[in-house]
């Protein structure tokens, strides 16, 4: 029995073993068409729709006019800041757990905490 290479993706044999036509070799180039421009057909609808755009505003655009709308720079919220006294800063207890500090007291006992 003879050896095909079907294995490997032969081109004279097919997957099954036959051998194939002689123009399975060749590719077959096919000329493309040649480039045209699509163009675009105004009906008759699209024409009365384009005029009755220019003729009438829509509701929305009248609403628009006639109303004041505040700018969105006014009507920002500033972020809240803290100003008390209270909170003397922020430890880390455990990991990346943030702990308020409110006193040295507590400042000391953070840092004496250790893992056993």
């Amino acid at each position: 029995m003879g050896a095909t290479s079907f294995y490997m993706g032969s081109l004279r044999y097919s997957p099954c073993g036959r051998k194939r036509k002689n123009h399975a070799l060749n590719s077959v180039k096919k000329s493309k068409p040649a480039f045209k421009p699509m163009t675009k057909e105004v009906s008759t609808l699209d024409q009365m729709r384009a005029q009755q755009e220019k003729q009438y505003k829509s509701i929305m655009e009248e609403y628009m006019q006639t109303k004041e709308y505040p700018t969105s720079d006014t009507s920002k919220k500033e972020s809240p800041v803290y100003t008390g006294t209270l909170v003397k800063g922020i430890a880390t207890m455990h990991k990346s757990n943030a702990v308020p500090v409110i006193s040295q007291q507590e400042a000391e006992d953070i840092s004496k905490m250790r893992r056993n």
